[in-house]
């Protein structure tokens, strides 16, 4: 009798233990997946704001997202590391180089990023003090000039060829100077010793205040368009669309607060600057001018135009590769359209 009862006991016990165990199991949160890591590759500098706004306020994690910077110190390396394999995103200027590999089915086009966009002062057009005091005091004069680019193919060149278009000049009038860094760009026209180049705002405004150089002219008031793009590789796309699209939501957010601190219009047409634009400061200065007590200044000159949505010019993307095609910098014949894929992000 008494070990019947001890088996009864027992048998009670187990059913109990059961029943809390599975009662836990349903009150319980389903434990959490981790999160899937994805490489972003960029510039260290200004232009990717958005993706640092959209890292730093948790959007990407929100999307489970771990998101990785992968800096660089130009353009092609980007496109190159996307096709080797060693990010899966990039984002960065369309080149004669990335077009070339794009011509190969290594590279898709999936969103747009900085925009030339008429009334917002993004790349200037600029000349050197003595170069303008010399006559070139506009761009229609670039003719008979010198004038610095990183290389042949890169989106400086480009923006000289459409600019040479619009203007009703021959870009061969104009001595190309490759000096491949955008600093040295800069600088050879700081000291004279290029008569001209292109250089973001908070590059130029500085240097036209110290009398060094002069503005003569916004990039995006003469040929509005798709400076930088988003880009990964079609076998990302294949195995992966769900982690783009997630990843392309996140970045969206970013965009859209970045809209808001920064390209907001008064009525007289002047930039809005209030809390929406001092909370995202400071959240830039986590990335850029860090330490420096310029750097407020430098972001608010420096700010570029990003389309609502990270919408892609479709339109100039197809023109910019007909243009590299024509200068002999881009060899294939594969469409425009079959280096685009336009399921991630909007167009415009």
């Amino acid at each position: 009798m008494l070990a019947r009862t001890a088996r009864i006991f027992l048998l009670r016990n187990i059913l109990r233990n059961v029943l809390l165990a599975s009662v836990v199991a349903l009150l319980s949160p389903p434990p959490a997946h981790a999160a899937d890591p994805l490489r972003l590759g960029l510039l260290h500098t200004l232009s990717p704001a958005p993706f640092y706004i959209a890292q730093t306020r948790g959007y990407f994690r929100d999307h489970g997202i771990d998101l990785t910077f992968r800096y660089f110190q130009a353009a092609q390396p980007i496109a190159a590391a996307a096709v080797a394999g060693d990010i899966d995103v990039g984002v960065t200027a369309l080149t004669g180089g990335f077009f070339n590999l794009a011509e190969k089915g290594t590279l898709k086009i999936i969103g747009g990023a900085l925009h030339e966009q008429k009334g917002y002062q993004g790349s200037a057009i600029l000349a050197s003090d003595k170069a303008f005091d010399a006559g070139l005091t506009s761009v229609d004069k670039l003719p008979g000039h010198s004038f610095a680019i990183t290389q042949y193919g890169s989106s400086f060149h480009y923006m000289l060829g459409r600019i040479a278009e619009a203007r009703g000049f021959d870009i061969k009038s104009v001595t190309l100077r490759p000096v491949q860094q955008v600093a040295n760009m800069v600088a050879a026209v700081a000291s004279g010793q290029v008569d001209a180049t292109i250089a973001i705002a908070s590059m130029a405004k500085p240097l036209q205040a110290s009398g060094q150089a002069h503005i003569l002219g916004w990039a995006g008031d003469l040929v509005p368009y798709q400076i930088t793009a988003v880009f990964t590789t079609p076998a990302m796309i294949a195995d992966k669309p769900d982690l783009l699209k997630r990843f392309a939501a996140a970045y969206q957010q970013g965009v859209a607060d970045y809209r808001d601190a920064f390209l907001r219009l008064d009525a007289a047409g002047h930039p809005v600057v209030d809390a929406k634009t001092d909370a995202a400061i400071a959240v830039l200065e986590h990335y850029v001018f860090t330490g420096d007590p310029d750097a407020r200044r430098k972001i608010l000159q420096g700010v570029g135009y990003y389309d609502a949505g990270g919408a892609l010019d479709v339109a100039d993307v197809a023109r910019q590769i007909r243009w590299f095609k024509a200068q002999g910098l881009v060899k294939g014949e594969l469409a425009p359209a079959a280096m685009i894929d336009t399921r991630f992000l909007p167009t415009r």
